[in-house]
């Protein structure tokens, strides 16, 4: 668990149970491109100012300059260059509008302070509440971004263990509900399914054994 970062400002200001997802403050994507720009732009700055004071221009400045002048749109070089070029500039563009922390689920904000709790630490918590239980052979949970699945084999009643793990989750103290599925080996007699609202696809999954 985690108390309040830079990357869970977002969830700052949000009422009971309506905590806003963290977003990642992308701070090496940023410092690298931030290095990479200036480390280009000093190199160019530096050829253009010793020029102007009669020194001639290097040879990479002059090489890169004839070949745009040369070749042509639709060479091969400069296709596979466009498509670099397009694909580090959607990977930056995602970088930029993606929340990221997949692993961390945010809590219900009190008072001025957000909190947030990794997916795994979840699926331990449940995993622990779940051990006290009779009849469990084994048992594996997958808690995901809006849904926690539970499988198990063994005699422990589905709706039993459904009723557990649900109020080991809202001891917890999630901003946002997940939903509880319990599963047995016996087919869909054994499925025990919660419907709250907000409910979903999943997004990336940890798991606890």
């Amino acid at each position: 668990m985690t108390g309040e970062e830079p990357a869970a400002q977002d969830a700052r200001g949000a009422g009971p149970g309506r905590a806003r997802r963290l977003r990642a403050p992308r701070t090496a994507a940023a410092a690298l491109v931030a290095t990479g720009v200036l480390m280009i732009a000093g190199a160019l700055l530096y050829d253009v100012v010793a020029v102007r004071v009669g020194q001639p221009a290097r040879r990479w400045r002059a090489q890169i300059a004839d070949e745009l002048a040369t070749r042509h749109l639709d060479d091969l070089a400069v296709l596979v260059g466009a498509g670099t070029a397009t694909v580090l500039g959607g990977w930056l563009l995602w970088l930029a509008v993606a929340p990221g922390l997949r692993r961390w689920l945010a809590l219900r904000p009190y008072g001025g302070t957000s909190a947030a709790i990794d997916r795994a630490g979840i699926g331990h918590l449940l995993a622990d509440r779940a051990a006290g239980l009779d009849g469990i052979d084994h048992l594996r949970i997958r808690v995901g971004r809006r849904r926690v699945r539970v499988s198990l084999t063994g005699v422990a009643p589905p709706a039993l263990v459904q009723r557990q793990l649900r109020d080991e989750l809202d001891r917890v103290g999630l901003g946002r509900p997940l939903r509880l599925d319990v599963r047995t080996a016996r087919g869909a007699a054994g499925v025990v399914e919660e419907h709250p609202d907000g409910g979903g696809a999943d997004g990336g999954e940890g798991v606890a054994r």
